[in-house]
């Protein structure tokens, strides 16, 4: 039997990817007047984002393009959320503009760096980078992670809505808004994943340098070897 790049296309977790590509599209548009509409379907793109790696092993359909197709989808949802608290939070937007730098940017590197490097997918990590085998290694942890990262980001969005509840806390005369509350319980896993950042664009800087600096000795070899 061959497989088809139209088969590749049709793969079930690749539709999986397609149906929250339309869910990105649509929390778009409902994220400025409709935060409890933007809730149910932000939370259905992340129940999928579970979904998919699992279809991908049960029916044997893993791939490149469903790989980056995930990530990418991640990165845009992520992204599109931020953007979005920068109309919210207007004093906030440079602290905003910079994580959106860092997460696209040690994302791409990162990913880049696998492929160069000849591994088959960008969560193979060395153990000695302890702290990226941990994130990477166990789904578990993978998932918990950016489960507390996106819904700390959400936390944050929902915040910029007064109208919405507030809960009475204990050793807290006023209530909190309850979004305030979700940003607050999920920090720890948020800051988490900023640091996973800041070291997987580290890790993919250093794999790319010495790439680069392999691929610079064997030119000076062969230059001093047509010399000689």
């Amino acid at each position: 039997m061959t497989v088809t790049a139209k088969n590749v296309l049709c793969y079930v977790p690749n539709k999986i990817g397609y149906v929250r590509v339309i869910t990105l599209i649509l929390s778009c548009f409902l994220m400025k007047n409709h935060p409890i509409w933007t809730s149910a379907v932000y939370g259905i793109s992340c129940l999928l984002d579970a979904l998919d790696g699992t279809m991908a092993r049960k029916y044997s359909q893993t791939s490149r393009f469903g790989s980056v197709l995930d990530m990418v989808t991640d990165r845009s949802t992520t992204n599109a959320l931020i953007c979005f608290l920068c109309l919210i939070y207007p004093k906030l937007t440079p602290l905003f503009q910079v994580l959106i730098a860092l997460d696209l940017s040690s994302h791409y590197m990162h990913m880049y760096a696998s492929l160069s490097c000849g591994e088959e997918s960008h969560k193979t990590i060395e153990k000695d980078q302890w702290l990226l085998h941990l994130y990477y290694s166990s789904r578990t942890v993978l998932f918990i992670i950016c489960f507390f990262n996106e819904l700390f980001y959400f936390g944050v969005y929902l915040s910029g809505f007064p109208q919405l509840p507030h809960i009475k806390v204990p050793f807290h005369s006023e209530p909190v808004h309850f979004g305030s509350l979700i940003a607050v319980f999920c920090l720890p896993g948020y800051v988490f994943k900023q640091i996973a950042n800041i070291v997987q664009l580290n890790r993919a800087s250093v794999l790319l340098a010495r790439l680069d600096a392999r691929d610079a000795t064997q030119r000076l070899r062969c230059t001093d070897s047509k010399q000689e």
